[in-house]
């Protein structure tokens, strides 16, 4: 039997992609493994407490590890970070690292690459599947999640805290993926069918944020984003 980690951001294709590789026999999966910026002790990119982070991994009965991460970051600092958490691992006999990447391919080779300085190899169930055929899959099987983070260069405000439900994508402009592939959102997973019992919070403030960085060409660039704060009961 192959055993692997999760790559688990706490949203919906992680979510989904676990679910898959929890239903393969061949497949035995020890770890969460999820990014934090550890200065405010959220999850990266998403802006979810570590609480609720904390709750979905004792709902699954998964051991969770914990990338912490400073408020800003170079690539070469992340990459040293990830390879001081990924080789014991290998080196312990964990040979296969899963996402929930579903058509970035530059993405995915650059994930292939890293793994493999450490010895081991990607898994990525979802890839290539249509969207709307990973969100009716998902809301079949009784998968519940909330938008906690919005691109604001692509979205407005008004689409953050919301419920991703059918409403919800058929709100869209047609240029954004239902998945928010491209990083138009994030999501947080509250209830799943592999959860022993949902997890429940409060909706907090939405807050907007600006970040200014630099292009592979130089030049600089800003990104909006918008954060709904969820609240652990």
């Amino acid at each position: 039997m192959q055993t692997a980690l999760m790559n688990w951001s706490g949203g919906k294709d992680s979510a989904l992609a676990l679910y898959h590789s929890l239903q393969n026999k061949a497949c035995d999966v020890r770890y969460l493994l999820t990014s934090l910026n550890d200065s405010f002790r959220r999850i990266s990119m998403h802006g979810v407490r570590e609480e609720l982070l904390d709750q979905q991994a004792q709902r699954l009965g998964i051991e969770l590890l914990k990338l912490r991460l400073p408020e800003t970051t170079s690539m070469e600092e992340y990459q040293l970070r990830m390879a001081q958490i990924l080789q014991p691992l290998a080196d312990a006999g964990i040979t296969k690292s899963i996402f929930g990447d579903i058509f970035l391919e530059d993405l995915r080779l650059y994930r292939e690459n890293q793994l493999a300085t450490v010895g081991m190899q990607g898994i990525f169930p979802l890839w290539k599947r249509p969207s709307m055929e990973l969100l009716e899959e998902f809301w079949g099987l009784g998968f519940k999640t909330i938008v906690v983070s919005v691109n604001g260069n692509v979205l407005d405000r008004s689409f953050c805290g919301r419920v991703l439900d059918r409403d919800f994508v058929s709100e869209l402009p047609a240029n954004i993926d239902p998945c928010g592939e491209n990083g138009e959102f994030h999501t947080f997973v509250f209830e799943a069918p592999y959860f022993s019992q949902p997890i429940d919070f409060q909706k907090g403030e939405t807050v907007e944020k600006t970040y200014h960085f630099q292009n592979t060409e130089g030049e600089d660039l800003t990104s909006t984003y918008f954060f709904t704060d969820l609240l652990p009961i």
